[in-house]
């Protein structure tokens, strides 16, 4: 396991725990298809919600919501409540509580 992937995966625990606070139900984590990955899928309501999280060191890097650049939905028809896509940043600071910032309806 290397560093990066360590706050990684760090950061979508994170994530995964600010979802599930803000009420919604995370259906699946590190889901895989032969097109890439989305990290977190997660229903808020009967809204399926596709998460892209990002984690980066406090420092001066990009915040790690800029390091998003473009988004794949989802092929096929969408589930009633529609598909959003939602976006949660981690910012992992030397000292003290991680940042958790999380953003509905990106594209």
């Amino acid at each position: 396991m290397n560093a990066r992937g360590g706050l990684g995966r760090y950061g979508e625990e994170l994530a995964a725990r600010r979802l599930t606070e803000a009420g919604m139900t995370v259906l699946a984590r590190n889901w895989r298809c032969r097109d890439g990955e989305i990290d977190i899928v997660a229903a808020d309501g009967d809204t399926l919600v596709i998460c892209e999280v990002k984690a980066r060191r406090e420092g001066p890097f990009e915040h790690p919501m800029a390091a998003v650049r473009a988004l794949s939905l989802i092929h096929g028809g969408p589930p009633p409540g529609g598909v959003r896509i939602d976006l949660v940043g981690v910012v992992v600071p030397g000292r003290g509580a991680p940042a958790v910032e999380h953003v509905k309806g990106v594209a």
